[in-house]
């Protein structure tokens, strides 16, 4: 089990995301269930039964008329309405939180391939997005809402996974919010490495301080920029 940075609201089992909430506002456009999944491209079946799914967690969403002089159709409960506001409300925590949230590593690279660029660190090596550069001394930046925290039990295999990029560590502190949790993980760095993680992920995996965990993190969200010496 992994605990990455998406906005999602969980209940009973069942994880509301962004693909949900633009479900539930093609219904509220288009008028019918039918019409909103051929809007997004998705076949009416796959819609009905998530939308079924939906509903046994959340409560009725939809409420639908059959036939009259207007032909029937859809439309939003207040519950759903509810939702989507809960829903927005958390992505604009995540947003917000997310555009400060940054750990800076200081390294020097030690092999390029194209825009990649090997950077020897002190919690060892990172690949990430690097410019040529007059100098292989670097700083590289992580932003905290590219790194997915595992239980160790659970961390998939290198070969399993595009994020290249991961480390061994023990949480140093949590510091949780409403909807969204701060990690600061110790990974023997000349600094912590911050993930930003859902309140539900802290609870699935069971976070606390001192406990163990694998960071991972791909290449393409890491930048390495020249440092001075």
């Amino acid at each position: 089990m992994d605990a990455g940075f998406e906005a999602h609201l969980r209940a009973d089992g069942v994880e509301f995301d962004a693909d949900d909430a633009d479900l539930l506002r093609a219904v509220d456009r288009e008028g019918s269930l039918n019409r909103a999944a051929e809007a997004l491209g998705r076949s009416y079946s796959r819609a009905h039964q998530r939308l079924t799914a939906l509903e046994d967690a959340l409560g009725p969403l939809v409420a639908r008329q059959r036939g009259g002089s207007g032909g029937g159709g859809s439309e939003l409960t207040d519950e759903a309405r509810d939702v989507l506001a809960r829903f927005e409300r958390l992505r604009t925590e995540f947003t917000g939180t997310a555009e400060v949230e940054e750990s800076v590593l200081s390294g020097r690279v030690v092999s390029r391939e194209g825009e990649l660029a090997t950077v020897e660190t002190s919690a060892g090596q990172v690949r990430a997005l690097a410019p040529e550069a007059d100098t292989d001394a670097v700083q590289v930046a992580v932003r905290a809402d590219a790194v997915t925290l595992h239980a160790p039990a659970d961390a998939p295999a290198e070969e399993a996974t595009s994020a290249r990029n991961r480390f061994a560590g023990t949480i140093s502190a949590i510091d949780s919010g409403e909807q969204v949790a701060r990690v600061l993980v110790d990974v023997d760095a000349d600094a912590l490495l911050g993930a930003l993680v859902t309140m539900s992920s802290v609870e699935k995996l069971d976070l606390r301080e001192d406990s163990d965990v694998v960071a991972s993190f791909k290449a393409t969200a890491t930048r390495a920029s020249p440092r001075e010496t």
